[in-house]
């Protein structure tokens, strides 16, 4: 029986995903990982991406058991926390750095102890200058509040991905030495979300844990 590859995540896995069709998982990392996986082991792999755009950890978490527990996959991979900051921003309602990695480590319990032989792979969120988080008139020191604040939710998803044996995907090192070749909206267009080069570039890093 082939494996199951489950992602999971907000906008930036979801990448406008098919709700109705699962063979098209989207345009971002989790189609350019199924490619590569399907195409080199036929058969071996099945994959569903379950991400949402806008989602927090608590929003993940909150649906765990229809959207992780009950899918049984064998390998579970997340990429979730630039909304915890980003959602503090636009409408107050945020996941301050504690309770995201409470969460996390809360949820990451769960699906072990409901699926005890699952592989985890934990990518760590990331953020660059871009058209949503510089700073405005209208919203000075946006650019300082993601700038300090996504990395607190990085090093969470790295203690949490010690903690349970999970493979960590550093990510934003990386974008950051791709702007050493390209501007910043070359790889991620408003700072948050990948275009087709930034999504090339996480899911080298995935294959690089996944293979690892």
């Amino acid at each position: 029986m082939s494996k199951l590859i489950l992602f999971q995540g907000d906008s930036i896995t979801d990448a406008l995903r098919a709700r109705d069709n699962e063979m098209f998982p989207g345009n971002g990392y989790p189609t350019l990982v199924s490619g590569r996986l399907g195409y080199d082991a036929p058969g071996e792999y099945r994959f569903l991406n379950r991400g949402i755009s806008g989602n927090r950890i608590v929003d993940l978490y909150a649906r765990m058991k229809i959207d992780l527990i009950n899918l049984k996959p064998d390998v579970l991979s997340i990429l979730i926390g630039v909304n915890d900051v980003w959602h503090e921003i636009g409408n107050g309602n945020g996941v301050d750095a504690q309770k995201f990695e409470m969460v996390y480590d809360l949820l990451l319990s769960e699906v072990k102890a409901a699926l005890p032989g699952i592989r985890l792979i934990i990518l760590e969120p990331f953020v660059l200058p871009g058209s949503a988080t510089e700073s405005t008139d209208e919203v000075p020191g946006r650019w300082e509040y993601f700038r300090d604040e996504v990395p607190l939710r990085a090093a969470a998803a790295k203690r949490v991905a010690e903690k349970h044996g999970a493979a960590f995907v550093p990510l934003q090192a990386r974008f950051d030495e791709a702007c050493q070749k390209a501007e910043p909206a070359y790889w991620l267009f408003d700072g948050v979300h990948p275009t087709s080069m930034g999504h090339e570039l996480i899911a080298r890093a995935w294959m690089e844990a996944f293979n690892g």
